[in-house]
């Protein structure tokens, strides 16, 4: 059983016409995006389409800037999702998170930004998005949407 797993596996990681869509994985030199509206969520087919599967990716380097002061904020952002038909490929989401850096705008924002983006992209059967943000004026602020309760 092992092997025909594998043999699959193997199989769907080599067929090129599942990965012509990435471009970014490709790239010798990667360009980072200055806002979300410039970056690009870039999606794989579900290989395993008949399972139900939780992909969580988790970030504690998310930076934004406060949009009244121009401080720079800090969170760890935490996205968990059963995908459709649909993955979202690791290094646009990264990017993604990272275009967020040079952003002013409130931690709610964000959060709901984030969950849109990816729901409108990937469709999934399930998401949560959670945003712990670090102290300001010694007040921590977490922010979480699940599609559960949304």
């Amino acid at each position: 059983m092992m092997a025909r797993i594998f043999n699959e596996m193997e199989h769907a990681m080599t067929d090129e016409t599942k990965l012509t869509g990435l471009t970014l994985l490709k790239k010798g030199e990667t360009r980072y995006p200055t806002s979300p509206d410039e970056a690009k969520l870039e999606t794989f087919e579900n290989a395993n389409q008949g399972r139900n599967y939780w992909i969580t990716f988790q970030t504690s380097e998310f930076t934004s800037l406060c949009p009244i002061t121009g401080q720079p904020d800090f969170a760890t952002i935490t996205i968990e999702y059963i995908p459709g038909t649909l993955c979202v490929e690791s290094k646009s989401l990264k990017l993604y998170l990272f275009s967020f850096r040079q952003t002013g705008t409130f931690y709610e924002e964000i959060v709901n930004r984030i969950y849109s983006d990816l729901d409108e992209q990937l469709k999934p059967k399930r998401l949560v998005v959670n945003g712990d943000f670090t102290a300001r004026g010694g007040i921590t602020s977490a922010v979480k949407i699940d599609s559960a309760e949304a």
